[in-house]
């Protein structure tokens, strides 16, 4: 596979990171707000933030939030979720499409922060414009609600805080963002990897200590153990199985037997996992720069592994990755920079005009094909060899012979070696 040729991409870059012109500001805004409107005006807007705030709902009439099985998520999330629950809903209505888009803005920029692109380059307002504009499952996230969207501002925001070395700090902001939703629980291997212990710390009690505030306060806490962390375990019903890209839900639905798929989706994540911890040992002086590349590459790799074989696993959770992926562009040899990457994203593309069997509820093959490109790509990024440049060195009387460029020194005159 052939990942990029450096001169013509570092024309492109260069044209990218100069400051974008008016009017694709003006532009950009007007494609984030006409997304936005257009969800609040949709009468299924707000559908899957509804059983969160319904939990809200429940707490405050005395009744436990986990009566209902669809509710998922931990005890914290009730707590996180009674600002929504006591706004009118005509407000709520026009608020949370908003909410949605500065959450997923926020990672973008966050993304943007961690390999020094400006914010007002081309790159970062022509790039979430387009985003937002032709990549389905913002859309549909814009649109339900979903709680991915911290989780896709959470992670950027704690990377950037790691390579800042303010690891406690992206600890802080792991751990508020699995008390809402409990996604990003797999980047606690990325403190394992770099060995941030109270980092880990701080993101496991965090929400462990908001679950257990929330759970003093509901009756009948027990329900999550006995109902609903069961229903979870089994990939949950026939509702959400048609949406489900897990290969795990998506393979049966193909005719693969359920133990074929789930050893598939285990091994695949297994190799991921591996593929993150050699991403992870690779020098940082191989990536020529300042280690970002490094970091992103393995929280992602980690994050795709666990997306394997996870019940259900949507399209809009890719959303927690991909402004990651996408910024790292600027640097030589990343994944955007191979023309495998943006095929990988053609089925999620909005506009594209598939078969009528591949739209509504068979979409999860598109998304699936999406979700193991890209696990696939970053593993085989993660595990290629380290190149190492050699230099020819010329010495008197001896034949010629290579050494590691860092080695080689100039010949200065025919009577001296080269050492």
């Amino acid at each position: 596979m052939k990942w990029d040729s450096p001169s013509s991409w570092d024309r492109r870059v260069e044209w990218l990171l100069r400051p974008a012109p008016r009017s694709w500001r003006v532009v950009g805004l007007l494609i984030l707000l006409s997304v936005a409107v257009s969800a609040s005006l949709r009468v299924n807007w707000g559908s899957d933030n509804a059983f969160v705030v319904k939990a809200a709902d429940a707490l405050l009439s005395g009744v436990s939030p986990y009566e209902d099985k669809r509710f998922l998520y931990l005890p914290s999330a009730v707590v996180m979720a009674i600002p929504e629950a006591l706004l009118p809903a005509p407000l709520l209505r026009c608020v949370l499409p908003l909410g949605m888009t500065g959450l997923v803005g926020l990672g973008w920029w966050a993304s943007l922060r961690l390999f020094s692109v400006p914010v007002r380059s081309r790159l970062a307002v022509g790039g979430f414009g387009l985003f937002a504009l032709l990549y389905k499952p913002y859309i549909n996230l814009v649109l339900i609600g979903n709680w991915t969207a911290i989780s896709a501002a959470a992670l950027p925001v704690a990377l950037l805080l790691a390579h800042r070395r303010s690891w406690v700090a992206a600890g802080l902001v792991v751990g508020l963002a699995i008390a809402c939703k409990p996604m990003l629980v797999p980047i606690g291997l990325l403190f394992v990897l770099a060995r941030q212990w109270r980092a880990l710390a701080v993101a496991v009690g965090v929400p462990v200590a908001l679950s257990l505030a929330g759970a003093l306060m509901m009756p009948r806490p027990m329900l999550f153990f006995t109902k609903t962390l069961p229903f979870l375990l089994q990939g949950q019903d026939s509702y959400a199985l048609p949406w489900d890209a897990s290969p795990i839900a998506a393979l049966p639905r193909l005719g693969v037997p359920e133990p074929l798929a789930v050893l598939v989706a285990f091994a695949g994540a297994g190799c991921g996992l591996w593929a993150a911890w050699r991403r992870w040992r690779r020098p940082v002086a191989v990536d020529g720069d300042g280690g970002e590349l490094r970091l992103v590459e393995t929280a992602c790799m980690v994050m795709l592994a666990a997306f394997l074989v996870s019940r259900p696993s949507f399209d809009h959770y890719l959303l927690v990755v991909l402004p990651l992926l996408l910024a790292s562009g600027v640097r030589t040899g990343s994944m955007p920079r191979s023309p495998w990457f943006w095929v990988a994203l053609l089925p999620q593309t909005a506009g594209v005009p598939w078969p009528s069997e591949l739209e509504h509820k068979r979409r999860a093959f598109k998304d699936m094909a999406t979700l193991c490109g890209l696990a696939g790509l970053l593993a085989r990024r993660s595990l290629r060899p380290v190149r190492v440049m050699v230099a020819v060195v010329r010495t008197t009387g001896s034949p010629t012979r290579t050494e590691p460029e860092c080695a080689a020194t100039p010949v200065e005159t025919g009577s001296r070696t080269a050492f």
